[in-house]
């Protein structure tokens, strides 16, 4: 096994992106990263779990590509760790189907958790059922004021400029006005530069004259993104190793039965002969789609 203080994983800033819609999504609801997130893996699995936990979303997740950026493991060992973190239940390939105003496509994502997941978990994902998991309550601790960007832009003035210092209760006047203008400009810093640049020699009213320039100076709103819905309409589980779907039920630990060793069962009144012609259908399918 793994002792948390000796995974060293590579630096994940190079990693390759997948083509657009495919390659790593993050699992919902994760506990927060701990050092010791993958101590009960062997040492090969945590440390390539730790590295893909730390790509961002869209990264290329295919055994191939891990070992080219991955320098201690070759690819089969790549392929093999990725079975590993799927029975683990890190790890679960889904195709799923969208529909776009381009049109109807499959895309194949893999969703990474560094919460190891059982099958139960797993299917309810597949089907779309985000209920929240139950949490503990958080301990009760003394309410602390929350301070907005706005305000605390607003409070920076005199700093920026002793003439434009305002205090407390100009701050929470004058906060509303500033928040309107960060929904429009986040940054800040423009805000900040417009409330404090050309300022007369003696300013007499800090209080007003930010109010007058934050209603003067307001940024117009911006454009509104062309729209593109992508609804999800359907999801399939594929086997990490050889891509085969099915629903949840058919594939647990993430693989089918070939590739967990086991013999699938023949259909009523077929054979192995039968089967393995329909398995050659199948596959003609597949490389043609």
């Amino acid at each position: 096994m793994a002792s948390a203080d000796c995974i060293a994983a590579p630096r994940a800033s190079a990693h390759p992106l997948a083509n657009p819609g495919y390659g790593k999504r993050s699992a919902p609801r994760q506990s927060p990263r701990r050092a010791d997130d993958f101590a009960h893996l062997p040492r090969r699995e945590a440390a390539i779990a730790a590295y893909i936990d730390r790509l961002p979303d869209g990264s290329a997740m295919d055994a191939k590509t891990l070992a080219k950026t991955l320098p201690d493991y070759g690819q089969m060992a790549c392929a093999t760790a990725l079975r590993r973190l799927s029975e683990a239940g890190h790890l679960r390939r889904v195709r799923e189907h969208h529909i776009t105003e381009d049109g109807a496509r499959w895309v194949t994502r893999t969703f990474f958790s560094r919460t190891a997941r059982g099958e139960e978990w797993w299917a309810a994902f597949v089907r779309g059922d985000d209920a929240p998991e139950p949490r503990p309550a958080p301990a009760p601790t003394a309410p602390v004021p929350a301070r907005t960007p706005a305000y605390d832009a607003l409070a920076s003035l005199g700093r920026t400029d002793p003439r434009m210092t305002l205090s407390a209760a100009d701050c929470t006047a004058l906060e509303p006005l500033a928040a309107a203008w960060l929904a429009r400009d986040a940054d800040p810093v423009r805000l900040v530069q417009a409330l404090t640049a050309g300022l007369p020699v003696q300013v007499h009213s800090p209080a007003g004259m930010a109010r007058t320039r934050l209603e003067s100076k307001l940024p117009p709103e911006p454009p509104l993104p062309e729209a593109r819905p992508e609804i999800t309409i359907s999801r399939l589980l594929e086997c990490t190793d050889c891509g085969r779907p099915g629903p949840p039920a058919a594939l647990p630990g993430g693989l089918c039965r070939p590739c967990r060793g086991e013999a699938e069962p023949l259909p009523p009144g077929g054979s192995d002969v039968h089967t393995w012609a329909e398995r050659l259908r199948a596959a003609a399918r597949d490389a043609k789609g």
